[in-house]
């Protein structure tokens, strides 16, 4: 049986009254704090039959379980975003929707936008959204994520472009030559609106005190591959017996570079192959007899670190948690709603371009009893990877803006 914390039943009986005013809640909790088992438990309170409760599909295994600990009174059924279509014929009372910030694209939404407005429509049910990072890159992300609940604070505004004339300050931008609207500077009205239906919780409140100590480690990649990259930055093309690799614009070229100095490429075919296994029999050597979760960017880079590993490492995380073997995970599909804390380091094989993988995936050993989290960044030796490090760990993301500036593009 579960025992929540004082916190926690505090935001149980604050959050069940939010819902019974508003039929809305976003619980903007961080990572750690126990959100998941925190809307569990406002469900309970709301003595409800059905609760739907839509997640990423790397972490359904992890909220299946809470919910057998908890011992629920309803029945609660998990899905991934993407799965909403096989949906079973049930009157949802509660929504639950993780890491809402994913469906807060705009200024059109997204297919997860559209799924889950047309649900609550349906239905009308209760709606609790949860995200540790509610806006992580703009305030304009939120219009999306509340726009399918009936009694949503801006639900005057029947599209985002009306939303934006009184809530963003459009500026204007160049795009190939053509004047575009970028709706990114949200107001901080946005914010100010929703905190009537938002509960927030921070892991200082909760007493975490642990540390995340980060370190670069930095690999000599064969000789080899840096003729590759060098020959590709002056030529632009390299063209062998069977495939061709382009990089004839500014965005392919970073993003050739980008997987050259980690050891793989993906060519004109669509075809990919591993060039440089010295990343992963670095991590292999350098890590022996500790578990650890790796961080990779490119799917050939996942085979690569299979090819060393071997029977060694998982992708899933339920092996993971119940074997010693280590697990390797996409960036951007593993940086949110799911645990680590087994692991003894997180081990980045690759970085991504974006701020938010950088702050969100680190997170994912953190626990409240965790005094250190060890973080280890493993970069090539004159790669661009310490660019890119740079710009996100400054919370900005990683462009060709950037690319060009690192390798002086075009002189």
């Amino acid at each position: 049986m579960i025992e929540f914390r004082d916190y926690q039943q505090q935001i149980i009986h604050d959050g069940a009254e939010v819902l019974a005013k508003h039929r809305m809640l976003y619980l903007s909790m961080e990572v750690r704090t126990g959100k998941t088992l925190t809307a569990l438990g406002i469900c309970e309170e709301l003595d409800v039959d059905n609760v739907l409760f839509i997640t990423k599909k790397k972490a359904i295994s992890s909220i299946t379980d809470d919910s057998d600990k908890l011992c629920p009174s309803y029945s609660l059924f998990v899905i991934n975003y993407e799965s909403l279509h096989k949906l079973p014929p049930i009157d949802w009372d509660v929504v639950i929707c993780d890491e809402a910030h994913s469906i807060g694209a705009f200024p059109k939404p997204s297919n997860r936008a559209k799924d889950v407005k047309e649900i609550l429509l349906y239905h009308d049910p209760y709606l609790i959204l949860m995200s540790g990072t509610p806006t992580p890159e703009s305030y304009s992300q939120m219009y999306h994520q509340v726009y399918g609940a009936k009694k949503n604070p801006f639900r005057a505004y029947k599209n985002f472009y009306r939303f934006a004339d009184d809530y963003v300050k459009v500026k204007q931008m160049k795009i190939s030559g053509r004047i575009m609207n970028d709706y990114k500077t949200g107001k901080q009205e946005i914010l100010e609106t929703m905190k009537p239906y938002t509960i927030s919780y921070s892991q200082k409140e909760a007493g975490f005190v642990s540390n995340i100590k980060e370190e670069v480690l930095t690999v000599r990649m064969e000789d080899a591959t840096y003729r590759l990259a060098d020959r590709l930055k002056r030529d632009l093309v390299v063209e062998g017996s069977e495939e061709v690799l382009l990089a004839d614009t500014p965005v392919k070229l970073m993003m050739k570079l980008h997987q050259i100095y980690s050891g793989t490429v993906k060519f004109e075919s669509g075809k990919a192959m591993t060039l440089d296994k010295s990343k992963a029999m670095f991590i292999r050597e350098h890590f022996k007899g500790k578990r650890i979760g790796i961080f990779y960017k490119f799917t050939q880079e996942l085979q690569t670190l299979r090819e060393v590993f071997g029977d060694d490492l998982t992708t899933e995380l339920s092996v993971f948690q119940d074997t010693d073997k280590d697990i390797a995970l996409q960036i951007v599909s593993g940086r949110e709603g799911i645990s680590l804390r087994q692991a003894d380091a997180l081990v980045y094989f690759n970085i991504d371009f974006s701020a938010t993988s950088y702050w969100q995936s680190r997170d994912r050993m953190t626990t409240k009893d965790r005094v250190e989290n060890d973080i280890y960044w493993v970069f090539s030796d004159g790669g661009i990877e310490q660019d890119i490090y740079k710009a996100v760990s400054k919370k900005k993301d990683y462009t060709l803006k950037h690319f060009k500036r690192d390798i002086s593009y075009g002189e």
